[in-house]
């Protein structure tokens, strides 16, 4: 289980890898409970929530990094 205060310490490109890292998971324990050999659905839960805080803090960032930092749409128009 990621703890929120770590997710928040990472960038926003581990975000992104930590995102699909679960997404990965997430879809291993769906086709173990499709193939009934999941016997603690409970985890199913624990990745679904995992992925969502991951993504709230990714999106989080994403708004933060126009007012504080460049982006790369801001690279390009600089230059131009």
């Amino acid at each position: 289980m990621s703890k929120a205060s770590e997710l928040r310490q990472k960038d926003v490109a581990a975000l992104e890898e930590e995102v699909k890292s679960l997404q990965r998971a997430h879809f291993g324990l769906r086709m173990q409970k499709a193939t009934q050999q999941l016997s603690n659905t409970g985890s199913l839960r624990l990745t679904r929530r995992d992925i969502a805080r991951a993504k709230t803090i990714l999106a989080q960032k994403r708004a933060a990094a126009p007012e504080g930092g460049s982006t790369s749409s801001n690279a390009k128009s600089a230059k131009e």
